[in-house]
């Protein structure tokens, strides 16, 4: 099970949540969980029954898969990577994150070792390959947050979907690095041609 010392308190037999010393807490959706093994999801990704509720509050499951898929990092890095990433207008509490770590442990996702007095949190094996199969499918955590936010925002959200495609290809055979190379070199060409304010082929083709 997940823990991190620097947020977990005990106040004699019973924990800061409530709970008697011993006993397990409990992932809020582990009754039908989205993604995970026996999880059912819609066509589009959304997991089913995800209301307004469940938009507001953010999908803690697919943000700390997605982080832990770059970087290993324990609780408190994964809540400050939520919070900068969306420009503070996602900040997840420890009551979301550290039951939802424990949950991917359980599913063997993650893997946990002690570090400092903390617990350092790295995807596994099967989590890479969860979010190999899964993906595409995933609704993306931070979008609804940065958009939320401005243009700005909105710009570094869709860098950071970049990263881990990006990532996974430099591990790649030569010829899907190189195809990686020119497919940034095209976007990169396209983005100073914004900045000049030369016509680009959405623009042209929206005049039509």
């Amino acid at each position: 099970m997940y823990t991190d010392h620097h947020h977990s308190h005990r106040h004699g037999d019973r924990l800061a949540d409530g709970r008697q010393h011993g006993q397990r807490r409990h992932h809020p959706d582990s009754a039908a969980r989205p993604d995970g093994p026996g999880g059912h999801r819609t066509r589009g990704g959304r997991p089913h029954g995800a209301g307004r509720g469940r938009a507001q509050r953010g999908d803690v499951r697919t943000a700390l898969l997605l982080l832990l898929a770059e970087e290993p990092m324990h609780g408190y890095q994964l809540m400050q990577a939520i919070t900068e990433r969306t420009s503070g207008a996602w900040r997840p509490s420890p009551g979301a994150v550290y039951p939802t770590l424990s949950q991917l442990e359980d599913e063997g996702l993650i893997d946990t070792v002690a570090q400092g007095g903390r617990k350092l949190a790295t995807l596994t094996d099967a989590g890479q390959a969860y979010l190999q199969t899964h993906g595409e499918t995933m609704p993306d955590p931070f979008g609804e947050f940065t958009a939320r936010c401005g243009g700005g925002s909105a710009l570094r959200g869709a860098l950071e979907e970049l990263r881990y495609p990006t990532r996974q290809l430099a591990l790649g055979d030569p010829q899907q690095v190189q195809a990686a190379r020119r497919v940034l070199a095209e976007a990169r060409r396209a983005l100073y041609l914004i900045l000049a304010g030369a016509p680009t082929p959405d623009n042209e083709a929206s005049e039509q």
